[in-house]
């Protein structure tokens, strides 16, 4: 196929189309009419023989072609972009850029609210969204363009990645004041005799204190599983549970809901944080600015 033969705007049209799912969505993205934009996915069609997407009644589907078509077209646009850009200086202070970053509760708690303060101050017209839950579809999302960087326990191992340790953590044991079954410092009896509250372990993993016991033939009473981290301080406040998170967001909540905090009685490693983000964003300063800035300040944490 001779690319001469093929108006490029179409491709712009098939990405945004493949992002959003939606015809009406994506003319209000590109700034046109539904009908031009209907129009230009009927040319597309023929050049293609292709019907690239099949109308459900929620959304547009897209078929095999398109979903070999999208990442190479997304990764050409997204170099074109960047090629535009690098001529440019992003200047913070003016700016008005959205930025998506994917974040665990982890990150809500630990990190963003002092980046946010320290980004009203300096880029008070940059504006954050906050994409929950990392998880099996952040790849895709972070290739097309829907989200900007994550922090995340794992690593991004997927080719056209990079994945920045940016702090390391440990974990910490917080209880109610006084818990009459504990003592100080806590015995690894205690900590197996008494109920706890626990993540939902991500799919094919285990919380690591789980897995330092399970080294040692040793299990812990799992009395309730949550899917985040920001529930367990009330219940341990009003329960005779405890639980085991990472320790700057344990000192947090320590401070918060007035809990006791109590050293892990078992050696258990420090573990990673990574700042994520895809390749294709590389020579957007706006996106350099950003990731550099919040890496320094992870690290600076």
């Amino acid at each position: 196929m001779n690319l001469r033969s093929i108006d490029l705007n179409l491709l712009l049209v098939f990405d945004t189309i493949y992002s959003e799912r939606n015809i009406s969505k994506a003319a209000n993205k590109l700034a046109l009419s539904q009908p031009a934009v209907s129009n230009a996915l009927a040319r597309l069609r023929e050049r293609l023989q292709d019907p690239l997407f099949i109308r459900t009644t929620h959304h547009m589907v897209p078929t095999p072609r398109a979903k070999a078509l999208a990442q190479p077209i997304r990764e050409a646009l997204s170099l074109i972009e960047g090629g535009l850009r690098a001529g440019e200086a992003f200047d913070c202070a003016q700016s008005d850029r959205r930025f998506v970053i994917g974040v665990e509760d982890y990150g809500e708690a630990v990190v963003l609210p002092r980046f946010l303060d320290w980004l009203a101050r300096v880029a008070p017209n940059v504006s954050i969204r906050i994409r929950p839950e990392p998880g099996s579809h952040l790849a895709s999302e972070m290739k097309d363009g829907q989200v900007d960087l994550a922090l995340d326990y794992f690593m991004q191992h997927e080719p056209g990645f990079h994945s920045e340790c940016v702090l390391t953590d440990g974990l910490l044991t917080l209880s109610r004041p006084g818990h009459p079954l504990l003592g100080d410092p806590l015995s690894l009896e205690q900590y197996l005799t008494v109920r706890h509250i626990a993540l939902v372990p991500r799919s094919g993993s285990m919380p690591m204190i789980d897995l330092a016991l399970a080294k040692r033939g040793l299990r812990r009473q799992v009395a309730v599983q949550l899917p985040h981290f920001q529930s367990m301080p009330l219940l341990v406040k009003n329960t005779q549970l405890i639980c085991t998170l990472p320790r700057r967001m344990a000192h947090l909540y320590a401070q918060t809901f007035e809990l006791q905090t109590h050293a892990v009685p078992l050696r258990v490693p420090n573990f990673p944080i990574y700042l994520i983000w895809h390749a294709s964003a590389d020579a957007d300063p706006a996106h350099a600015w950003l990731r550099r800035n919040l890496i320094d300040f992870c690290r600076g944490l």
